[in-house]
């Protein structure tokens, strides 16, 4: 079997990690490979599946077990063998991550801010409030005051309910007339995101997956096992990259964002190879009634489509 170079070095920078983040790698996995398909399966099979990433049988067990008390996952006993299945909130949380990771693009901006002011939120709630909004891309105006160009609403607002703060929140809608590509705007931008450091984590990105796609892209035929592990890992940093993307409008970004080659090597690299890592999947993962059910429909609209 051809043993891929530039894979081995990506699973050997992940597993030299101190420490190993298992339950991020295992949200990955749920977020890409088992939520699609029903969204349960037995820990044992679980177990077999991560070896090769460098995550023994001690670390899956005590990070299932962890997002089970984070009410990510919820456990079922049948007979000798534990199955773990995403929650309600654990799955929303999913779907809120990953829509990101597999969109083809963005919006065109209409040239309207969203503003939110958290002045009559008490501090403590405020605290967190500014946490979870920032995590969703919001920039920091003002210490009671943040902003975005394009936000979600109705995820905005979820997440306020859930805090229960939003009927303490005020939301504005504004237009940024002909300013978006001034002066004061980008300097506006430059104040709220950084995105130079964020550009930094996007070129390591890129330089730890295109000697992969240059390697697989180059194989008369792919590998399931190592394309399962490289499509979890690509998922994996690219999600993580993300998660301090404020994805801000084209207009607003820097002609040279390496974010733009970032998502297209991560389309192109997906795209290649899903299947094989699909068929590793199916022969590893089991859950109550057997192998793994087929992916849902919404699971072939990644990237703009698989097939």
């Amino acid at each position: 079997m051809y043993r891929s170079k530039s894979l081995k070095l990506l699973i050997d920078n992940f597993s030299q990690r101190r420490p190993i983040r298992g339950g991020s790698l295992i949200i990955t996995v749920y977020g890409d490979a088992i939520a699609p398909r029903g969204g349960t399966v037995w820990l044992g099979s679980l177990i077999k599946l991560l070896e090769p990433l460098g995550l023994n049988q001690r670390l899956t067990r005590t990070s299932v077990f962890r997002l089970a008390k984070e009410n990510w996952l919820s456990a079922e006993q049948i007979g000798r063998r534990s199955y773990y299945s995403l929650t309600g909130s654990g799955r929303r949380r999913f779907e809120q991550a990953f829509k990101r990771v597999f969109a083809v693009q963005y919006p065109e901006w209409d040239g309207k801010w969203v503003q939110i002011l958290l002045s009559q939120v008490t501090a403590e709630k405020r605290k967190e409030a500014r946490e979870q909004l920032q995590w969703q891309g919001f920039g920091s105006l003002a210490p009671t005051l943040l902003l975005h160009p394009q936000a979600d609403m109705v995820e905005v607002k979820t997440t306020l309910q859930e805090l229960g703060v939003l009927e303490d929140t005020i939301i504005f809608s504004t237009l940024a007339e002909e300013l978006a590509t001034s002066g004061a705007m980008r300097s506006l931008v430059k104040e709220c995101w950084n995105l130079e450091q964020l550009s930094e984590h996007y070129e390591l990105f890129l330089n730890q997956f295109r000697p992969v796609w240059q390697e697989f892209s180059q194989q008369d035929r792919l590998d399931p096992q190592q394309c399962f592990m490289a499509r979890t890992l690509l998922a994996h940093e690219y999600r993580k990259v993300l998660l301090s993307d404020p994805l801000l409008p084209e207009v607003l970004l820097p002609g040279d964002w390496e974010g733009r080659a970032a998502r297209q090597l991560c389309r192109n690299l997906y795209r290649l190879i899903w299947e094989p890592a699909e068929q590793h999947l199916q022969t590893v993962l089991e859950t109550a009634e057997g192998p793994l059910p087929e992916p849902d429909p919404s699971f072939y609209k990644r990237y703009g489509g698989l097939r």
